[in-house]
């Protein structure tokens, strides 16, 4: 298996990083820089940030923040909000992103993941997944995007099959239900889209405690454990996290 690595996520909104619960509810929770540079020092493997108001705003993603925050760190980025051409993911890369992160534009054309692989290499690709239950769907889980606002009754765990098959080089799969709420990862989700592929999967959404990380690896299948709350508020440690790890016997980054 590969090892385990640690990454916050910088959910940003005029400016500031955010956080909310289930997509909503949003507050602040600090300067992104300050934050980028934290966490660096902390011992974070990777740094997620999510402009998440981009698509709903109709925009594309904000160049200086990207900037600003990839100045200051040495450790991969991956940016994602607002991203819908190949023109975007090239101004995202120029701007300091090691890589990039589309969600509801991928999925109004799939062979947009295809032609980005194609471009700029399948390992700076990384689709998003938001998801909510819905008995109506094959697997129970349908897929929403607009940064959540917007389901649009397809099976999430199809959607992940034809992600890989396009050529996607992640996947982060995020829960509507647990997003924010500190009540551990969907794990239910997580595992169903880690059976469905074979790329890296991203656990994402209720990270609360220290078991919430490990299970994600044992019963949800992740190799990338995204967090925000819990390290933004400064509930838990990244290296508390990493110990906790290695002490169950998981090999980490």
């Amino acid at each position: 298996m590969e090892p385990i690595k640690i990454m916050p996520c910088l959910d940003m909104k005029n400016g500031k990083v955010v956080k909310g619960v289930h997509f909503v509810d949003i507050k602040e929770a600090g300067d992104p820089v300050e934050n980028a540079v934290f966490y660096q020092a902390e011992g974070a493997d990777e740094l997620a940030m999510l402009d998440i108001a981009a698509t709903l705003e109709n925009r594309k993603t904000r160049l200086e923040w990207v900037k600003n925050v990839s100045n200051v760190i040495k450790i991969p980025l991956t940016v994602g909000g607002g991203i819908a051409s190949l023109d975007d993911i090239d101004m995202v890369l120029a701007a300091g992103a090691s890589k990039v992160s589309m969600n509801s534009a991928a999925v109004k054309d799939p062979g947009l993941i295809r032609r980005a692989a194609e471009k700029f290499g399948k390992g700076k690709i990384t689709v998003a997944i938001d998801a909510k239950r819905n008995a109506q769907m094959p697997s129970g889980f349908e897929l929403v995007v607009s940064g959540g606002t917007l389901p649009v009754a397809k099976d999430a765990i199809a959607w992940a099959k034809t992600c890989q098959e396009q050529g996607a080089g992640v996947i982060l799969p995020t829960s509507m239900d647990g997003d924010g709420t500190k009540a551990g990862y969907d794990i239910p989700f997580t595992r169903a889209i880690a059976d469905a592929v074979t790329l890296p999967v991203v656990a994402s959404g209720g990270a609360g405690k220290l078991e919430d990380f490990y299970e994600a690896v044992i019963k949800g299948g992740a190799t990338i454990l995204l967090a925000a709350s819990v390290f933004h508020f400064r509930l838990l440690k990244i290296q508390d996290v990493k110990n906790y790890l290695r002490d169950k016997g998981l090999t980490v980054a």
